[in-house]
């Protein structure tokens, strides 16, 4: 029998099938990007830090404040709006916080002083943490029956992804874009623009459901599936965005006190060369065991801190180059391990709530250590509160992998349970 029924008014499910097809791919591709775009504009304040350092005569803590500021705010948003999108529908709520990004790029460009800075990133934290749980949630909607895996892949490689494009974009503007304070943000507002537009045309996966007000109540509730995992993996996670939170927001400081004489321009690249070392280890362990991915990450943080460390005795600013590299490799691996276990086995659900617990606890590890460091530059410099910082986090990943290894022999003992390979 023909697939193709001709005449008038003749249905045609073969071409509907493919233009659902076609439809649903370019859903997905808008939703990772617009999780790509999240990223980006989170770390492009990085290469512009030093500028404001000296335009406003901001100290290292003042910058590490709005640095935590913002994370505040995203996990705020993450406590109480997780779920939102199970209730009004991925569309708006999509819609809704890429339009208050906007809002919250232009307060960025209009920025005069620490206090509007920190405003205007309180505003753009509220309106990440909507948009990364509602994104996330959408791309496991649109998961692929023919590639699975496909959506934790991009769930665990567009962030930092993101982070790199950020990072690298705002420190070519710096180099080259008059006004670059302006520059990146207006840039960044334009695109968020375009964003919640075009997110109005996408396929809507989640259907309206009773209790959006009731879901706004902050909780963090990890489904009963996925505990046992976090709690296995939890310290793993802290140690490797603990990392991940000095280089961003300290990493310029760090440059310039290695290599004074360093250009402007190159004091956001360490955050550039941790987010690209990220997404380029995620994509070549993309069909490792999670857990030995994770296991293999977190061996790489020690030496890390010692290269990173080196560039403060004497190497200089290859080793601290070099150690970022390191650190984003570990950074890569542990994150794509451990968010294949935690979304291996989900119910639709609890992939929001899910994605939010595990957002909250890393983004909790970058900011609340990295507002610590800032405050003890005050006290004991930052050459020491470097060393400081190394050894806690070198300690941190030495006590994952012993509840990782342990993770690997029980499972081992029991019949280890299969993952998906992310294709």
């Amino acid at each position: 029998m023909s697939d193709v029924v001709s005449g008038p008014g003749a249905h045609c499910p073969v071409r509907d099938s493919r233009a659902q097809g076609k439809t649903r791919a370019a859903s997905f591709g808008l939703d990772a990007s617009v999780l790509v775009a999240l990223l980006a504009a989170s770390s492009a304040p990085t290469p512009l830090y030093p500028l404001y350092q000296d335009q406003w005569g901001l100290s290292a803590l003042a910058v590490t404040v709005v640095f935590g500021a913002y994370f505040l705010a995203l996990l705020s948003a993450l406590l109480t709006t997780a779920t939102l999108s199970d209730h009004l529908g991925r569309r708006p709520v999509l819609a809704g916080a890429l339009g208050a990004q906007a809002v919250a790029m232009v307060l960025l460009a209009s920025a005069d002083g620490a206090g509007t800075l920190t405003a205007a990133r309180l505003l753009q934290g509220v309106a990440t943490g909507v948009a990364t749980s509602a994104a996330g949630a959408a791309l496991l909607d649109l998961e692929n029956p023919r590639r699975p895996g496909r959506s934790a892949l991009t769930n665990t490689i567009a962030p930092v992804a993101g982070m790199a494009a950020g990072v690298l974009a705002s420190t070519l503007l710096v180099r080259f874009a008059p006004s670059p304070t302006v520059t990146v943000h207006a840039l960044l507002a334009a695109l968020f623009a375009a964003q919640a537009i075009a997110v109005t045309f996408t396929t809507e996966t989640a259907g309206r459901r009773a209790g959006a007000l009731r879901s706004l109540r902050p909780r963090l509730g990890v489904p009963p599936a996925v505990r046992r995992t976090l709690l296995t993996t939890g310290t793993a996670i802290v140690a490797i965005w603990a990392l991940g939170g000095f280089y961003s927001s300290l990493g310029p400081a760090l440059v310039r006190l290695v290599a004074p004489d360093a250009p402007q321009a190159t004091l956001g690249t360490i955050f550039f060369t941790l987010s690209a070392a990220a997404a380029l280890t995620m994509w070549v362990l993309r069909r490792t065991d999670p857990l030995t991915t994770a296991i293999g990450g977190c061996t790489v943080v020690l030496p890390a801190a010692v290269l990173t460390l080196s560039g403060l005795h004497g190497v200089g600013l290859p080793a601290v180059q070099g150690g970022a590299a390191l650190a984003g490799a570990a950074f890569g691996a542990v994150s794509q391990g451990v968010l294949r276990m935690l979304l291996a086995s989900l119910d639709e659900r609890d992939r929001a709530s899910t994605l939010a617990a595990y957002y909250v606890l890393s983004h909790l590890s970058m900011s609340l250590p990295a507002v610590a460091a800032g405050a003890a530059t005050q006290h004991y410099g930052l050459r020491t509160t470097s060393h400081a910082y190394a050894v806690i986090a070198a300690l941190l990943a030495a006590a994952a992998l012993t509840a990782l290894a342990v993770s690997r022999t029980r499972t081992g003992a029991c019949g280890s349970p299969r993952h998906r390979p992310l294709r």
